[in-house]
Order: C-alpha cells, then structure tokens, then sequence
C-alpha cells in the first residue's frame, strides 16, 4: 500500500510539472506561429496556455488550502485539548499535535522513531485511551512530516534533536504548568529519550523506551545477518543476492536508506507473518490520509523517511548505551516484543543490566515485534499507566 502512495503523489507531482513545461513551450511557440500568419491557430495556444495556468493556479490553491485546513480531531470533553500548534524551537519552525480530555492532566511527550519518522496520526489512532490520561504530545521533530523544512536536511545533528526536544520539553513544562514531563520513545525515539533524561534529568518524571535502540552499528549488523538467514532458509536467492552486492552495513554516503532498507523491509515482511505478532504493521494508508496532515505534509511524510533517515542514521553509529550512557537519574522502563528482530532485545537485556537508574525493568509483550503500542495496544495503555502513575 505504501508504495502505491508513493506512486500517486509522484504521479501528481509530475502532472503539474508537465503542466508547467507545456505552458512554457505554448508562449514560446506563439511567435513563430504569428510569423506563419495563422491567427486562428494562435488563438487556440492563448486560450491553452491561459487554461493551463489556470489549472496551476488552482492546484497551487489546493496545496495551500490543504496546509492550512490541516488540524486534529477534537475531542468531545469539559476541559479537554485537542490543536495543532507552531513552534519555534531554537530558530527553527517545528509542529506539534496536543490531545487530551483534561488539560490539568501529567504530560506525556511521544518520541517518534526514524530519524525522519512522523507518527502524530498513528499515536492518535493507536494510544487514543491515553489522552483520558495525560496530555499526550506529538512532535513532528526537524526534516520529518509537518516540520520537513525546519532545518536544512544536511544541517541536522544528533545534537539538533536534543536541543529542540529540550527546548520543546521547556515549552509544555511551562504552558501547562509542570515541573516535569513523561517520555515514550519509539525506535529512534528511545534513543533520543536516553539522550534527553540523560542531559536533562530535572525534566522528566520517568521514560518508557519501546523497539528501544542500544547499539547502532551491531544492530544493523545483527538485521543484515537475520535478513540473509530467513532468506537462505527461504530460498529467497534474489533477496540473497541483493544483500552481498550490497554488502555488510554500516553503511555511508548517499544510499544509507535504500541499502538499508533492504533487510529492513524483510524482516518487517517477516514479523508481520508471524501468527504470535497480533495487528502486526503499521495501517499507512489510514496515517498519511489523516487530516493532521496537509498535501505538502502527507509528500514529507516520505521525504523524511528517504532524506532525513539517510543524512541522520549514518551519525548514529557511533552510539553505544551500554557504554555511553550507564547512570540515568530518572527511572526508565523498556516495553519490548518478544518477536522484535528489527531491534534486537538482547541488546536491551545486557544494556538493563548495566544500567543504574533509580527505578528500571522490562516489560515483555509476548504478542508484539517491533512496536508494542501497535501491536499489543490495549495492555501497552495499561503498562504505561502501571509505570507513569502508580509507581
């Protein structure tokens, strides 16, 4: 479904630019069709080139109208919150959904994975129990979704992140009145999540890291090396051979994303066909047709993942939790599947060991991959309430 997507907006894009091309080549042919004396014939390109531009004009009117009518479902309570809102964050122009029934409620601020990923429409559809809980934010983070051009893509850092999640954590910290939030990483997101309880300690009550990430570089390693098994044991050949030609991540330069997305993909393909994974994918037709997002907003959707990921992830590789960060001064939980092949749980089992934080431990979810909150949803909502409010 998502590359039939993909392949309907390309197609639109496309349709406008022929639009435009033509319209240039229709003025540039009306001289030359003067000098032939042929009036009638010249008439005829005026009214094209006129009804082309017309066209333009209102595709372009589309496009901002969608941007603009963009927005969040209310939700139907005394006190409740439910808006889209504009930020600025360290001089950079970033997106924010905040949902929930009561607004004098703890806040509850999800990181979306990636680097790239925007999730603001699947947590509202997935984790909408939440929102009778907590004010539960949305950020669509630099070079991702609603905030693509917060920052020019080659200019992002790991450091950006932090910096904006900080400043971000700041603002609702502020506006609703809160000594400190609650953290949920996704993926990448976890990743960040340590990063930020990390520099920030005196923000944050707890995190919950989910397809928490620990090792960068050996996760990829372990993914490839998963991927060319089930392939081998498949007879899978092209797959096989598509992974040597590539060759071993990590993996650099301009590809990261597609030679990366090889095994990726496959192993995703394959969780989703395990019968002990409940509501296995992601519903990414339902996400991206979500009215969070206008036109504009529903092209970065995938800009992020293709761009941002590529420029991104290949800074990542460096990073080791078991080594780089082992002493957190807030309580942190990891919710993992117990099928989860994309981020290797025994990684988070040796970096649960390591780690001093006030209060820790693992939640298993023996019916999840990857993403518990999709998969296992309903007992994700109980966890996360067991963890936040009655610890």
């Amino acid at each position: 479904m998502t590359q039939v997507i993909i392949f309907l907006i390309l197609i639109a894009l496309m349709v406008i630019a022929f639009t435009g091309v033509l319209l240039l080549l229709v003025y540039r042919l009306i001289p030359r069709v003067r000098n032939k004396a042929n009036q009638k014939q010249v008439t005829r390109l005026k009214k094209t080139a006129l009804f082309l531009a017309v066209v333009m004009i209102l595709n372009l009117g589309f496009v901002t109208f969608t941007q603009f009518a963009a927005s969040t479902p209310p939700i139907d309570a005394e006190n409740s919150i439910a808006e889209l809102t504009e930020l600025e964050l360290n001089g950079r122009k970033q997106w924010i959904s905040l949902r929930g029934w009561d607004k004098t409620k703890p806040v509850l601020l999800f990181l979306a994975g990636g680097p790239g990923g925007t999730q603001m429409a699947a947590v509202r559809h997935e984790l909408a129990e939440l929102e009778k809980y907590f004010v539960v934010v949305n950020w669509d983070q630099p070079g991702s979704g609603k905030s693509y051009d917060a920052e020019k893509i080659g200019s992002i850092t790991v450091d950006t992140y932090i910096q904006d999640g900080n400043a971000l954590t700041e603002y609702l910290k502020e506006r609703f009145s809160k000594e400190k939030i609650y953290l949920i990483g996704e993926s990448w997101g976890s990743a960040l999540g340590i990063f930020l309880v990390d520099k920030y300690p005196e923000s944050y009550h707890a995190l919950i890291g989910t397809g928490q990430m620990i090792d960068f570089t050996e996760t990829e390693r372990l993914d490839y090396a998963k991927a060319m098994e089930v392939a081998e044991n498949n007879g899978d050949t092209a797959l096989v051979e598509r992974l040597a030609a590539n060759g071993g991540p990590p993996y650099y330069g301009k590809d990261v994303t597609w030679k990366s997305a090889v095994y990726l993909n496959y192993l995703s393909q394959y969780m989703s066909s395990n019968p002990k994974i409940h509501n296995p994918g992601y519903n990414t037709f339902r996400d991206i047709g979500s009215p969070e997002y206008g036109l504009l907003d529903k092209i970065n959707f995938f800009r992020g993942i293709v761009n941002t990921y590529n420029h991104v992830y290949q800074q990542l590789y460096t990073i080791d939790l078991r080594t780089d960060y082992t002493k957190l001064a807030v309580p942190v939980y990891f919710f993992l599947g117990r099928y989860d092949i994309n981020a290797p749980t025994v990684l988070v089992e040796e970096y649960e060991r390591v780690l001093d934080a006030p209060d820790k431990g693992i939640v298993w979810f023996e019916h999840s991959g990857h993403s518990p909150w999709i998969n296992e949803r309903d007992r994700f909502v109980e966890e996360v309430l067991s963890c936040f409010l009655e610890n």
